[in-house]
């Protein structure tokens, strides 16, 4: 009896458990045995799916039968997956080296220009104070005495330049989001303008200064001043630019994607299409839910069915379109009873996933029934019989896989969890004193796709397709697409319409009411 107990809950993957597993799993089986013992049968049979380590818990092929199977379908049934060979073509050779090629470009290009902002910007930091020391250097026997004005000037460049370094760290220094197809205009400018600034400051100091080995050393150190709250405004100018003028809400966008038709809506303030399209990723990643071309299968398949049934001849070899024609519309006119079948194929999806999910919320709530958390007290009592929380959700686990599966199945979520996943989920749970509830959330409501697996779920690449250039700003009716390899998102730009409001004054002694009596009221 235990043995086929223990092949009953044999499930994706996991062919053992710790003793505290199976011996809470035979308790359980013991205290329902007297309900299931109604279905004898049931009580012999078990599933069987043997797939790789680290795969999805269910594999894609059982969302393809699942309209044809009745609600005991897995009790019977047998899956077994295999190894398939794959073959690589020459055009996908030289795809994947394009592939390489451009991402080592990107590469190049990125570091390209990190290094142009580092030595611009460990040129502006050290110019300050190559201004203050190549004259104590190069002719320090004939400068005037300053005195206590140098020595303030001194600590108003060192705080100064401190504060500098601060703020350009705080702006510029920030791990990249994304790889952007072009130059970030703004950010390009404010380069160029610094370094025509440190330009220019240079060639005065080297005509004005150096050749003349000017001896006003209280000068030259005002000088230097002068440039570092020059780089301080050219600083609050950068955020200014880069920061808070895309803040004020100028354009509201509209995100399609175009596999379901979810849509969400955006305010975005001045930006280019680039930037643009990157915050549209962002909330992309965060608001709309994971993208399963599974739900797509059953429409797909029910055209192809109803095309199926459609046959037209040419009968002499001649050309016979208007014929073909004639007989496509008097086919599609006796299918139009079709939607009496969609009709009654969503209604029977609908019962089996509600089914399912009342088997799934019974069986979580009565496996959390069997874990109690222990207090200091009672874990030197009992040391025996103490578990981990990993252990723990291992225990328990066998108890609700059946349903699980049925119900990931069903809703044709399956390739989303794998059982690793699952059980770090239920350990989690466990460790946070979390409600049977709490644990179902994920799988009873598709959540975004930063709930899933960051390394398969997130598309390593976007291709951004506009007719404006990608550096030009936002404008009233740019539509652009945003490409990955299942679906696209297409974005429609609308500028948010000016509003005029008027102001109208209500004098508050004007709210009087005067009581009407009629004979019919009871007033």
């Amino acid at each position: 009896m235990s043995a086929a107990m223990d092949t009953e809950s044999t499930y994706s993957g996991y062919s053992h458990y710790s003793g505290h597993s199976k011996k809470a799993h035979r308790q359980g089986r013991d205290r329902h045995k007297s309900p299931r013992s109604k279905d004898g049968s049931r009580s012999e049979k078990s599933v069987t799916i043997q797939t790789p380590p680290a795969e999805p818990l269910l594999g894609n092929d059982a969302s393809r039968a699942e309209e044809g199977q009745d609600d005991n379908w897995g009790e019977t049934t047998t899956a077994i997956t295999g190894t398939s060979e794959h073959s690589i073509s020459q055009e996908d050779i030289a795809r994947i080296s394009k592939d390489l090629e451009d991402s080592v470009g990107l590469d190049c290009k990125r570091y390209l220009g990190l290094t142009v902002a580092a030595v611009l910007g460990l040129l502006v930091f050290l110019t300050p104070i190559a201004f203050i020391l190549l004259p104590q250097i190069l002719w320090r026997d004939d400068l005037e005495p300053c005195g206590t004005v140098c020595e303030g000037l001194f600590i108003s460049v060192a705080f100064k330049l401190l504060i500098l370094l601060i703020g350009t760290w705080a702006l510029f220094f920030r791990q990249p989001k994304a790889d952007l197809p072009r130059v970030f205009v703004f950010r390009a400018l404010l380069l160029v303008l610094i370094f025509l600034f440190v330009f220019s400051y240079w060639l005065f100091y080297g005509v004005r200064i150096l050749d003349s080995k000017d001896t006003n050393y209280q000068g030259i150190v005002q000088y230097a001043v002068s440039l570092v709250d020059a780089l301080l405004f050219i600083h609050y100018l950068a955020i200014v630019l880069l920061e808070l003028r895309q803040l004020q809400p100028m354009f509201t966008v509209k995100v399609v994607r175009s596999t379901d038709g979810e849509s969400r809506y955006y305010s975005l303030g001045h930006l280019s299409i680039q930037r643009a399209a990157l915050v549209v990723l962002e909330n992309y990643y965060r608001d709309f839910t994971v993208s399963n071309p599974a739900l797509l299968t059953a429409s797909k398949s029910r055209a192809a069915k109803h095309m199926a049934g459609l046959k037209v001849y040419n009968v002499d070899g001649n050309n016979a379109s208007g014929q073909s024609r004639a007989m496509i519309a008097a086919a599609a006119r006796r299918r139009d009873s079709s939607h009496n079948e969609l009709y009654y194929e969503e209604a029977d999806h609908e019962r089996r996933v509600r089914k399912r999910r009342a088997r799934l919320v019974v069986a979580v709530e009565e496996a959390f029934t069997h874990i109690k958390r222990l207090q200091a007290e009672e874990q030197q009592k009992a040391p025996g019989e103490m578990m981990d929380p990993r252990e723990a959700a291992q225990a328990i686990f066998p108890s609700m896989a059946r349903a699980l599966q049925k119900y990931l199945r069903t809703t044709r979520q399956q390739q989303f969890h794998s059982m690793e996943s699952i059980l770090q989920h239920l350990s989690f749970c466990i460790t946070n004193n979390m409600t049977p509830k709490a644990f179902l959330e994920r799988y009873l409501n598709p959540g975004p796709t930063l709930q899933y697996d960051r390394d398969r779920w997130f598309s390593k690449q976007w291709t951004l397709v506009s007719e404006e250039a990608v550096t030009s700003g936002l404008q009233d009716g740019v539509v652009f697409v945003l490409k990955c390899l299942d679906f696209s998102l297409v974005v429609n730009v609308k500028k948010i319409p000016f509003i005029k409001l008027s102001e109208e004054f209500i004098d508050p002694k004007s709210h009087k009411f005067v009581l009407r009596l009629q004979s019919e009221t009871s007033v």
